[in-house]
């Protein structure tokens, strides 16, 4: 089964076009630039793969949590594709996709998936694999660092970077390894998206959501003039 799977949910764009183990992928630091620069990255994954969308068996992106303007990118733009060329959607969270690039790098398991939130908080969820998926056991969240705790007190590894823009929280979790360089991947996505679209869980592109968590979407004056970002 052929798939476009991207990702913009952080700083890092990412975008893959490929089957089974043969994958064009690209991936950049694009900071505000995701909706300047997903579309060519995109069309240079097809036509490295040689594909059109119309060849595609489906579209995968990343839905959030992470930052509102790129996930709206994201959704809006597999949105456009997938209506335009009659394909149908399939929605991967970010931080079950951190959980996966922790397995494929890694072999971790069991892993705490937390990206910075800004605002002075963390997106986290708990994944454990089992078989070829993976089984929550914390779902996705928004909470200030201090108030984060493991699903359990069995041994978690760390993925993402809200261990980055919070460096002691890994000591306080008492996590035995963790990676703060790991970011929501397209390769990922579309490793989490295939057996998902093998199941039929792919939706029609006017019905795919992205995944918010958080919904507050504005700073107050003050937030802003002490340099708080969303």
């Amino acid at each position: 089964m052929k798939l476009l799977a991207f990702d913009t949910s952080t700083q890092w764009l990412s975008v893959a076009c490929g089957e089974g183990n043969v994958w064009a992928t690209r991936a950049e630091m694009a900071g505000q630039r995701h909706s300047e620069r997903l579309l060519p990255l995109i069309d240079a994954v097809l036509a490295e793969a040689g594909c059109t969308l119309a060849d595609l068996d489906a579209i995968a992106f990343g839905a959030g949590p992470g930052s509102f303007t790129g996930v709206r990118i994201a959704c809006g733009v597999a949105q456009g594709l997938g209506l335009g060329a009659d394909r149908p959607l399939i929605a991967v969270s970010t931080l079950e996709a951190l959980a996966h690039a922790a397995w494929r790098i890694h072999g971790a398991t069991r892993v705490f998936a937390c990206l910075d939130a800004r605002m002075r908080e963390v997106y986290v969820a708990g994944c454990e694999r089992a078989g070829d998926r993976w089984e929550t056991r914390l779902a996705p969240a928004v909470l200030a660092p201090a108030a984060v705790v493991l699903p359990d007190a069995a041994p978690w590894f760390g993925a993402g970077d809200g261990f980055l823009a919070y460096p002691d929280l890994a000591s306080a979790l008492r996590l035995p390894a963790s990676d703060a360089t790991l970011v929501p991947d397209a390769r990922d996505i579309a490793a989490l998206a295939l057996p998902r679209l093998a199941a039929g869980e792919a939706v029609d592109a006017a019905h795919a959501l992205p995944l918010y968590v958080r919904h507050r979407v504005a700073l107050t004056t003050a937030e802003r003039h002490a340099g708080q970002r969303l």
